[in-house]
């Protein structure tokens, strides 16, 4: 057991990977109160800042499957936080907004969920936190990421 530990300290993918989980699961249990799953949230995020975005560029901005956020998007509108109208531009893409319902909880949701990192970030100086970015950014440009 010990020859494994040591062998998994000396990888920083599982230390990646155990920090991804901590922060999915402390937002998970802070958005539980607002019916919102992780996904959930992030698509809302994005739609305040980019309403009408397509449901290809809302998954690659949150870092999921283009089915995944289909199913994200399906969930949405049925609670009727968004609503999803065909572009004029293209039959096939749909084009996705905030309703005011869907704005008012995000608005509410995020307060938790940004009081989340905001705890992870009070964990580190000004300084770490930009190597920490630093760092994190390195690692996506060595493993082929944007």
């Amino acid at each position: 057991m010990a020859d494994l530990e040591a062998e998994i300290a000396r990888r920083p993918g599982h230390a990646i990977k155990r920090a991804e989980q901590a922060l999915t699961t402390a937002k998970a249990a802070a958005l539980r109160a607002f019916d919102l799953t992780v996904p959930q949230y992030a698509g809302l995020l994005v739609l305040s800042y980019l309403p009408g975005a397509s449901g290809a560029q809302l998954a690659r901005i949150c870092a999921v499957t283009p089915q995944t956020m289909a199913t994200v998007l399906a969930n949405l509108e049925a609670k009727g936080l968004i609503t999803r109208t065909p572009s004029s531009v293209h039959q096939k893409v749909f084009v996705t907004k905030l309703t005011r319902a869907g704005s008012a909880l995000l608005k509410r949701a995020d307060v938790k969920a940004h009081a989340v990192e905001e705890n992870l970030a009070a964990e580190f100086t000004a300084e770490e936190l930009e190597r920490f970015a630093d760092y994190l950014e390195r690692a996506v440009k060595v493993l082929g990421g944007k």
